[in-house]
């Protein structure tokens, strides 16, 4: 047989084992919704309540003040008889004995519990076209005093990342320098011999965070200044639809074709971070909250084709409307940063929440969240190819992440604590 007879049913083999064996990792990253659910939320919570206490304390002041000055100066003959033992005249408490203590909310137990579904927007192709797997979010935390409080939560967040079921897509052979041919994810027959499809890049992850909450009250007792610090431990895992199972997160990837090492056995979505986040507020009107946090954080170990493990830098911005007493509606920007098996250096997130929330009689409440972002420092998005270690051993190298949904959630929790 001729080597170029040889070398194109070769060439036709591995484009159609490439098409029946692509697993993908997708990258719906999440360490953002980390932020914005579990970690702001609370603290933006607690710096509200202190602005607010300090707010009434001042009104308290002035008032005490006001009474004060208003009391009518004594005659000298009324001054005389006050003398007396037997004679008694009210006195204006002096404004010191009027304290409102500046702290993170009610002491004790606080909870909320909600359910969510989502649905996603933008590039996904026809088979991601579809309402993503439900799921469920729920917060405990027990405030031990007015400056001291630990929080324990857990959310799932549902995506279908943009790009990762369209275009062509070189295909490597373990020892061929070049490609040997290509692979269609388009669902057509562009490449040649192989057949394309469409997979479920669908993802659920699952989060719990840990995280020991402490304010601190600066500047001076007029003008007070809240701060809050949490050191915070995140522990994630998830399941991916391609893997075929309930509770799976192992796909094959690669990295860094034709030479780069293949992964089959690596959970793709699980791993482990540390962090200690400082949110401190800028504005606070009686219907406009905005507040700034900054984090230094790691990750807890390596894994996959991690490589680095420097202190990464999230940054988030939050901005409230309340329009209403029971209305919240609320813009948060952010640059976050995340650490997959799947990254050979961490993910640079830019991504956005856009929201409203309507608090539903006492204990409940109804959210609709739509949020996006997309890493900036991983090249284009979606697959950018495949490689296979043998005509059985195929995964495909990924490149940036980029997802869009709207989430819808119906929840429980005590007045002025829901997840936002």
């Amino acid at each position: 047989m001729r080597m170029p007879v040889l070398l194109s049913r070769v060439t036709a083999g591995l484009v159609a084992v490439a098409a029946m064996f692509v697993y993908v990792p997708a990258r719906a990253d999440g360490i953002d919704d980390v932020y914005e659910s579990s970690i702001v939320g609370p603290a933006n919570q607690a710096l509200e309540h202190a602005l607010d206490q300090a707010a009434k304390r001042r009104a308290a002041e002035a008032a005490a003040q006001r009474r004060q000055s208003a009391q009518p100066e004594p005659s000298p003959g009324a001054l005389k008889w006050s003398l007396l033992p037997d004679n008694t005249v009210a006195q204006v408490p002096p404004v010191s004995q009027h304290p409102i203590h500046i702290s993170m909310g009610n002491k004790g137990l606080d909870y909320f519990a909600d359910l969510t579904v989502a649905y996603p927007y933008g590039n996904t192709g026809d088979f991601g076209r579809r309402w993503l797997m439900g799921g469920m979010d729920a917060s405990i935390l027990y405030e031990f005093d007015d400056y001291t409080r630990v929080v324990a939560s857990m959310f799932q967040l549902q995506h279908w990342p943009q790009g990762f079921n369209s275009g062509q897509v070189p295909v490597y052979l373990a020892g061929f320098r070049n490609p040997v041919g290509c692979a269609d994810l388009s669902g057509g027959n562009k490449c040649g011999a192989g057949a394309g499809q469409n997979v479920a890049v669908g993802t659920k992850d699952t989060f719990g965070v840990f995280m020991l909450q402490k304010l601190f009250v600066l500047g001076s007792k007029e003008k007070p200044i809240p701060i809050v610090i949490s050191p915070s431990y995140v522990a994630r895992s998830g399941v991916v639809q391609e893997s075929g199972t309930a509770d799976n997160d192992v796909v094959p990837f690669a990295v860094n074709p034709p030479g780069g090492q293949v992964y089959t056995t690596v959970p793709t979505r699980s791993a482990q971070y540390k962090a200690v986040a400082v949110t401190l507020p800028f504005m606070k009107t009686p219907k406009v909250f905005m507040t700034f946090t900054v984090a230094a954080q790691w990750l807890v170990h390596t894994a996959g084709a991690n490589t680095l493990n420097s202190m990464q830098t999230p940054l988030v911005l939050y901005m409230e409307y309340t329009p209403t007493r029971g209305t919240k509606l609320f813009f948060e920007p952010q640059s976050a940063r995340d650490y997959l098996p799947t990254d050979q250096y961490p993910e640079h997130l830019i991504a956005y929440f856009l929201g409203v929330s309507q608090r539903i009689e006492k204990y409940g409440f109804v959210q609709l969240v739509l949020n996006s972002g997309g890493s900036t420092n991983l090249g284009s998005y979606g697959i950018q190819a495949i490689k296979c270690e043998t005509t059985a051993v195929c995964a495909p190298v990924v490149g940036g992440f980029k997802a869009t949904q709207l989430q819808l959630q119906f929840g429980i929790g005590s007045p002025g604590y829901f997840p936002l």
